[in-house]
This record gives C-alpha cells, structure tokens and sequence, in this order.
C-alpha cells in the first residue's frame, strides 16, 4: 500500500503525478458538463439551439467563475499558514471562504435570473434563440450556489490532502450530468431545458459531497468547517490573491463574446456553431493544465509558508517540464482528432462539418503554449502575489486575445479568426517569461 502523499513531501515526478491525478481528472470531469450538454442539444435539438447554449454559456461562467476566485486565493492563504504551522488560523480561513461563496452565490443568481434576458440580447442573440438561452440559462443559473461551491472545494480538498475525495465528488457530478442528458433530452427530448437540468443537478451532487465530509469534526483533515465571525482582511486578501483566476474566468469569457460578436459578422450562425466546438473539445484540454496548476499549487504555496526554497526549485522545474511536453502532446493530439470530434458534434450538417474541421487544426496549435501560461499564473497566486499573477491572466486572456481577434480577421481574412488564439497565448508567453525571470531572486525558484 502506498504511503499518503503529504504536502511537507518532496515531489518525485511519479509522486507529482499521483498527487495532482485527482486534480486534473477533477477539472476534465468538470468542463465535460458543458461539453455533454452540446452534444445532445447539437445533435437532438439543433444547430440553432447549440449556438444559443454558446452564447449564453460565457456570462454563466462570469458568475459561477467566482468560485475559482474564491477557492484558489483561499487554498493559497490557507495552505501558507498550514505549512508556517498555524492550522488554527488556517481552519478559520477556510470555513469564512465557504460562508462567503454561499453567500456572493445567492446575490450573482439573483441578478442571473432577473438579467437573462436582457444580456441574452445583449450579446446578440436572433429572435430565434432568445428564448433558448433565457430558458436554458435560468435553469443553470438557479444552481450557481452548488457551482461555485464545487469550485471551491476542489481546490480546498487538495489542501487538505484528501484529493482523491475531489476525484469521487466529480466524477459522480460527471456521471450524472451525463445520464441525465441522455434521459432528458436523447430519451425525454426536453430540449434545452433537460441539458441545463442535468447540469445543475450534477453540479449540486459535485458540491454536497465535500461539503458533507467538511461538515465532519472527525474527518481525518486539518479542515472542517465550523461557524466563524467573518474578518475582512482574509477575505480581501484571499479574493485579491485569486483575481487572476476570476480575471482569467471573466476575460474568457468576454473574449468568447467578442468571438460570437466577429463569427455572426463573418460566418454567421455557422461560425458560432463551429466555435463552440473548439470551445467544448477547448474546455479538457485545457483542464488538463489547470487541473495540473490546482493540484501543484498548494505545494508550491506550503513550502513557501515553510521557507524552503529547495522543493520550491524542485516544483518549478519538474511543472515547467510537464507543461512544455503536454503542450506538445495536446497540439498533436488535436490535430489528429479534429475530423472525428466535429463529426461528432456536427457531422449532421456537411457545409458546418468542414468549417468546424479546418477551422479546429488552426486554432489547435495555441495548445503549445497554453500550459506554460495557465502554471506562470497560478504559480504567483501560490506565491500569494496575486497582482502578478492577474498581470498575466488579464494579458493573456483579455488584452492579447481580444486584439487578436478584431485585428487578424481583417488582416487575413477568416482563418484569422483560428489563429487569434495562438497569436495571444505566444504573446502571453512573452510576458510570463519576463514576469518570472523579474521575480526570479525574490522568491529563488531557480
């Protein structure tokens, strides 16, 4: 039997693995929800029903993304003071994150529920899918308190050692999502309305799983939660430590918008369809990389609590090895799997196949610098130096692409529209570069 993997450990490659498996599979679990419900509604529903999912799916990941804010800021400050030795403060912490996200998730789904509508036009939605994108998103958005939870929670549990726990709480979240889309809507043919059901309802079975294990004194961890008096300066800090991830959430978000805003102009419906393929395949890729900076990143936060620069080194190394090799893998992988996923979204429609197809192998090489840049950020949120860290993540995920997208479309003509995602992320790795080499003495991970 393998002995449990601590944060206090030093981290071989295959003990990085095990430890930030659950992680990884966690996230990948968690972006399948969006990618379960397009494909049902794509091929039992429609193309015009697909495209309104697309373009109301980025302002529910502004709301629900407050949880990543709240959780990966939170697990930084909580994990400093577990590895300085304080599990007092840190238990305190934490149970005053948890108190907070319920309580900012009651206020973003109430604004939800009464904006839909007016957003839905907003971003530009056609008579025709009005009404499937307020439908689908009310329904979502009545769970937004079980999302940001589940948000939460998956970086919590890494930080109390228990991360095969989030693997259990997420892959019976991605269970069910996926058997309650298949009833719902491939059997029961509700629509819309049975994809964003089968959503909310899995992520609620993604939250009340750890929130029951948390809720036990006697749970094994150094965390469980408890009635505490909330303190301001905790939670400033913990939100502001965690702005590049809700930076990162927020601005893709925008840039998904702006997306859907240069596809109706030069390709129409058909081009927000095409895009929200690559957005779905999009989503497990890139969890891959996130999952693996959510996983690695309260490491990197305890042994800077603790001051040991070594295993610092150590980390920096082996993740900035690990991102450059799964960049690679994912780019070819992409490429090579680009005909087989757009047939099996849209195979239904030849003329919306080939331009999902050719328009997938462009947009697939930003894989090559996607990792390197998703770990530079969390690797200052781990620092506690939120401000670097959403220094990068507002480049990257707002100031380069949006650029890229209004300006190579009109340089290049539509393939322009493919390429703009990887003209961002060589940007953004530009800038990560100089941001860790700049900071490189102050923290002494190499």
């Amino acid at each position: 039997m393998k002995q449990k993997i601590q944060l206090s450990d030093h981290f071989t490659y295959g003990k990085l693995f095990r430890f930030t498996l659950p992680s990884i599979a966690m996230m990948v679990f968690t972006s399948i929800y969006s990618v379960v419900d397009g494909f049902f509604i794509s091929n039992f529903a429609g193309k015009t029903a697909f495209a309104a999912l697309n373009l109301i799916w980025p302002f529910l990941m502004i709301l629900g993304g407050m949880g990543f804010m709240i959780g990966t800021g939170g697990t930084a400050l909580v994990s400093r003071y577990l590895g300085a030795g304080d599990s007092e403060k840190a238990n305190r912490y934490f149970a005053m994150m948890i108190e907070l996200t319920i309580l900012l998730g009651a206020a973003l789904t109430a604004i939800g529920l009464l904006f839909m509508e007016p957003i839905s036009r907003l971003l530009g939605a056609t008579e025709e899918m009005v009404p499937d994108c307020v439908l689908y998103g009310r329904i979502v958005i009545a769970f937004n308190i079980a999302f940001m939870l589940q948000n939460v929670f998956q970086s919590f549990l890494i930080a109390a050692e228990k991360p095969r726990l989030g693997l259990i709480a997420t892959v019976s979240a991605g269970a069910t999502n996926m058997i309650l889309d298949a009833l719902l809507v491939g059997v029961l043919r509700w629509s819309v309305a049975g994809a964003a059901l089968a959503t909310g309802l899995s992520q609620t079975m993604g939250a009340l799983i750890p929130l029951i294990f948390f809720l036990k004194k006697d749970n094994g961890s150094p965390l469980h939660l408890r009635p505490v008096r909330m303190e301001s300066k905790p939670l400033l800090q913990a939100c502001g430590n965690g702005a590049s991830e809700l930076m990162s959430n927020i601005s893709g978000s925008i840039v998904a918008m702006v997306y859907n805003f240069q596809l109706l102009k030069f390709l129409g419906e058909d081009g927000v369809s095409a895009y929200g393929v690559m957005m779905y395949v999009s989503f497990i890729f890139v969890a891959i990389f996130v999952g693996y900076s959510i996983g690695s990143s309260p490491i990197i936060s305890f042994h800077f609590g603790a001051e040991y620069k070594p295993e610092l080194q150590n980390m920096f190394r082996k993740s900035t090895l690990l991102m450059t090799v799964l960049g690679v893998v994912m780019t070819l992988s992409a490429i090579l799997m680009a005909k087989p996923l757009a047939k099996l979204f849209v195979g239904y429609d030849p003329g919306l196949y080939q331009l999902t197809y050719e328009a997938f192998r462009l947009y697939s090489i930003a894989f090559l610098f996607t990792g390197l840049n998703i770990f530079s950020s969390s690797l200052f949120t781990a620092l506690n130096n939120g401000a670097v860290s959403a220094a990068i993540s507002f480049m990257r995920t707002l100031v380069f692409q949006i650029g890229a997208v209004l300006l190579l479309p009109e340089l290049v003509g539509v393939n322009g529209l493919w390429l703009a995602t990887f003209v961002a992320e060589g940007c953004a790795l530009v800038a990560s570069a100089l941001f860790v080499l700049g900071n490189r003495k102050k923290y002494g991970y190499f």
